[in-house]
């Protein structure tokens, strides 16, 4: 393996199986996809048909694996009961999706502990997903993802997302690295190989190394601990091209996916241009 798969989180407008032809076009090798409008609590599921049209094009394409993208309405740690109810639903919806279509699993953001407090939200978010996984069995996995810090916002640390981990005690937990968001939350100052390895390592000792399986590849449009939660493509942000070189070299990190959620040309998203420039950080 001399690189990692390069991918891109596509649309999927027209059918769910129209992402594979988009995904090649910009040269992606795996992908990510909102499995249902993101838009909206309510969650539609494919019918028999649909999945095993998405199941053939996924086996033509060689496009593999696929992940799916739970909307950014949902937050678990909350202590609105109602928005906490919403919030399950929806996750085990889009989890129900990820099984019928055979994908690796869903990346969702964790969510604050806004109208509670942390002590109180992290047990509820782990026990939310011990039901999720128990009413959803299958292979597909949850995926919780770092976020970029703030208020309450909960993920921005290992050791919360270690915790979670721990408390939900199920294979089927695993971890998305953004490196945006770690670069927001203050994780890592500079994307350096010292500060690299030093990053690798706390991941490794609190979490494992492992137990990431995906990495969503960002340049941040916001500065070192801004909190703010903004993506910009490779090489143009304040990680830059120099940080994603650097990145590219720590092989640890070689068996993940790694997945672009960038801007792109006119804001349409991941194109070719960044996909290449990313692959280009691994030649020697």
């Amino acid at each position: 393996m001399s690189r990692p798969q390069i991918g891109a989180h596509v649309s999927a407008a027209g059918g769910l199986w129209t992402a594979f032809d988009r995904a090649k076009e910009i040269g992606a090798e795996c992908v990510q996809i909102f499995g249902s409008t993101p838009r909206s609590w309510s969650v539609k599921l494919p019918s028999a048909e649909e999945a095993r049209t998405f199941k053939e094009a996924a086996k033509r394409s060689g496009v593999h694996p696929v992940y799916l993208h739970a909307p950014y309405l949902i937050n678990l740690g909350s202590g609105e009961k109602r928005l906490f109810g919403a919030s399950q639903t929806s996750l085990k919806g889009h989890l129900k999706i990820a099984e019928m279509l055979g994908a690796k699993g869903v990346i969702f953001h964790i969510g604050s502990a806004k109208g509670s407090t942390k002590e109180k939200a992290i047990p509820q978010i782990a026990a939310s997903l011990k039901e999720i996984l128990k009413e959803v069995p299958g292979k597909s996995l949850l995926i919780l993802e770092n976020a970029a810090g703030g208020g309450d916002k909960i993920g921005a640390t290992p050791e919360e997302i270690a915790d979670i981990l721990k408390r939900v005690g199920s294979a089927r937990t695993k971890v998305c690295f953004d490196t945006a968001h770690a670069f927001e939350a203050g994780m890592i100052h500079e994307y350096t190989p010292a500060g690299i390895a030093k990053l690798c390592g706390e991941w490794d000792k609190t979490i494992g190394l492992e137990r990431i399986v995906v990495l969503h590849a960002n340049d941040s449009k916001t500065v070192y601990n801004s909190h703010n939660d903004r993506h910009e493509n490779i090489g143009e942000g304040y990680i830059g091209l120099a940080g994603f070189k650097a990145l590219a070299k720590e092989q640890r990190l070689w068996n993940k996916d790694w997945i672009l959620e960038v801007p792109g040309k006119n804001h349409e998203g991941p194109n070719k241009e960044n996909i290449e420039r990313l692959k280009s950080c691994f030649k020697k």
